[in-house]
């Protein structure tokens, strides 16, 4: 589990193809390597990664599988490419963002940057299956980033990013057209499973829908 609050950048250092997998080599300097050891999870882009190598105190190796590459936008990356980077939270982390599992349920798309006085405001586009989980004032994990919802008109939800995340996170080298890895809160997966009820055992069955809603009083 991680906070969504990030520890450092990074960088690829190398990408190493291995029978239709990728081995990242991922180094940085700002990263306290000192906790870390072999099987470690850290987080790289908001994807929860296992730690397979550690070289030269600064470096470490994860591998990922064809799936994680096909559905995060880790297939994006390259020898050079900034990653954010967050190690695994213990008993005693600050939670200062929110329960993040590192399990990205889908790719989002940066529609536009606009000013806002010091801050940027950010519009994203979710992919319409997550659309349900996103909620004005609610939490939501873009790239590993712990970020709240400000608005949300259909599928796309808007951010307000303050200088300070801006300069610790990749969010400065997004622009129009940029995919982002989207973990919407888990608690909305859960609250939503729990309303299901029987149903949820059912096979093919599916999410909330309003006529469910409503069979059970919900909605009038």
């Amino acid at each position: 589990m991680f906070t969504g609050i990030i520890e450092a950048q990074g960088h690829i250092a190398a990408l190493i193809p291995s029978n239709g997998d990728v081995t990242l080599r991922i180094r940085s300097a700002d990263l306290d390597f000192a906790d870390v050891r072999l099987g470690d999870s850290i987080a790289v882009n908001g994807v929860c990664l296992t730690v397979t190598e550690l070289v030269g105190g600064d470096t470490f190796s994860a591998d990922v599988s064809g799936e994680t590459l096909a559905l995060t936008s880790l297939q994006q990356l390259k020898a050079g490419s900034r990653v954010n980077l967050e190690k695994a939270m213990t008993p005693s982390t600050r939670m200062g963002g929110h329960l993040v599992s590192g399990h990205v349920d889908g790719l989002g798309k940066v529609v536009s940057l606009t000013p806002d006085a010091r801050s940027v405001r950010i519009d994203i586009e979710a992919p319409a299956e997550l659309a349900r989980y996103i909620a004005k004032k609610g939490s939501i994990t873009v790239d590993g980033i712990s970020l709240t919802v400000n608005e949300v008109d259909g599928r796309v939800f808007s951010l307000n990013i303050i200088p300070h995340t801006q300069d610790v996170t990749t969010i400065q080298d997004w622009k129009a057209g940029t995919p982002v890895n989207l973990e919407v809160d888990i608690i909305a997966r859960y609250l939503e499973r729990l309303l299901l009820g029987e149903r949820a055992a059912e096979p093919g069955s599916g999410g909330i829908t309003m006529a469910m809603l409503a069979e059970h009083g919900f909605v009038k």
